[in-house]
């Protein structure tokens, strides 16, 4: 099969990592990739979000499967675009995309189908949004209603906090007209997971859970990113709770979205916090998590090109997967100033020299090769220094050597990934 991925980040990085091992694939491109792409595809310089020429390129080069990483493309009816090519591709129709392109939307569905998630509200006025809020009790929870790169979510402690968020995301737009609604949440209290189903429309097949490290300093602190680092699996979560997670949260999710007439194709990510009274969903994601995929993607002993080719195809009843019973760690390298401004082009050396540690793999997110040949940091996070060991503690030991083997002045990363499931911090 000749096999295109859309993205360039570590996410994408994994996937291709994955299905350049299968043995259904003999051709493997990416756009558009990055430096570390380019060992496992052929990297083509096509932007994620450029829907028409990426459907030009998949019908000049005959392409068989296409798999979308990014959310954006997902959003804006990539999906659709390349069906209407008669172009197979794993994720969700526009319509379907919807529960992750509209944070009110997926509420509004929960709210008709008794899907266990937090009490809220949505506006699109400011001054409605605000008088909400002082009448609710605090912390309380401000979402931008559309996408936000997930960093569209502020956990207010104060009045002023929220008050605050309220106007940067509708009065000032930083996060453009994903904010011109919001979503005002009840803060749950519990422990947070992420947990992963491949669904080819009606049937929704468990993968694995994660627990992802959203914030960007060490001890949770400061803004909220795209992700720090994450952990597979996720010891809170249990047989008992993934079973409830599955019965409560994903299958009527699954059957909400077909009786709504938009039927879910693709792999669904569920936000769930743990709360004394069962599992609730946060937020949905309708592709794999970044960094979340990097840690499912080494722990997946099956292949995984016909899981997503079952996805699409409505095969999944007839489908299984095995996993690895070590556990997986990685760490995000990012450029210093992240998730704010912060400069590109800055060297990076040492990277094969970690990647040959036992059990390491690094996925590159945001780099690029220069004219020399150096590698060069290109974006806000930039590597994902990922390993696997017969536990989380010995997984993160191995990660974070393999990260003192990389001189990148230019970056830096938290030192404190995995700290939930060893009951500790640093």
């Amino acid at each position: 099969m000749r096999i295109l991925v859309v993205g360039g980040g570590g996410r994408e990085h994994a996937l291709c990592w994955s299905l350049a091992a299968s043995p259904l694939c003999d051709k493997l491109y990416c756009a558009p990739g990055n430096a570390g792409i380019a060992e496992q595809a052929e990297c083509v310089p096509i932007s994620a979000d450029r829907i028409d020429q990426l459907v030009e390129f998949a019908r000049d080069q005959h392409i068989d499967f296409v798999v979308v990483g990014p959310e954006g493309p997902l959003v804006l009816g990539l999906v659709d675009r390349l069906a209407q090519a008669g172009i197979p591709a794993f994720g969700p129709s526009a319509d379907a995309a919807e529960l992750e392109g509209s944070k009110g939307f997926m509420k509004d569905l929960c709210a008709r189908y008794d899907i266990p998630t937090a009490a809220y509200a949505r506006f699109t006025e400011a001054a409605a949004a605000k008088a909400y809020v002082a009448s609710r009790g605090l912390p309380i929870v401000v979402k931008a209603d559309g996408l936000a790169a997930g960093k569209g979510v502020v956990i207010a402690e104060t009045l002023a906090q929220a008050m605050e968020a309220i106007d940067a995301m509708m009065g000032s737009l930083v996060f453009g007209a994903a904010g011109a609604e919001v979503v005002i949440e009840e803060f749950l209290q519990g422990e947070e997971l992420s947990f992963f189903a491949l669904v080819d429309g009606t049937t929704a097949l468990a993968l694995a859970s994660a627990q992802d490290h959203k914030r960007v300093g060490d001890r949770d602190t400061g803004p909220n990113t795209g992700g720090m680092g994450a952990y597979s699996p996720a010891p809170a979560a249990t047989a008992i709770i993934e079973s409830q997670i599955m019965g409560s949260i994903i299958r009527p999710t699954v059957a909400a979205m077909a009786r709504e007439g938009r039927p879910f194709k693709g792999v669904l990510y569920a936000g769930i916090m743990l709360t004394a009274s069962g599992p609730k969903l946060l937020e949905y994601n309708t592709r794999f998590g970044d960094p979340e995929c990097q840690v499912l993607c080494v722990r997946l002993m099956s292949d995984l090109l016909p899981a997503l080719i079952a996805s699409h195809d409505g095969l999944l009843h007839q489908f299984d997967l095995r996993w690895v019973p070590e556990a997986a760690l990685t760490v995000v390298m990012a450029a210093n100033g992240y998730p704010g401004s912060h400069a590109k082009g800055s060297e990076i050396r040492g990277v094969e020299i970690a990647a040959k540690l036992p059990g390491v793999t690094v996925f590159h997110a945001g780099t690029r090769r220069g004219e020399d040949g150096r590698l060069l940091a290109e974006g806000g996070r930039v590597l994902n220094v990922t390993a696997i060991g017969p536990t989380v503690a010995e997984a993160q030991k191995r990660a974070y050597q393999a990260i003192d083997l990389i001189d990148w002045p230019g970056g830096f990363c938290r030192r404190d990934i995995g700290w939930r499931a060893l009951g500790k911090r640093p």
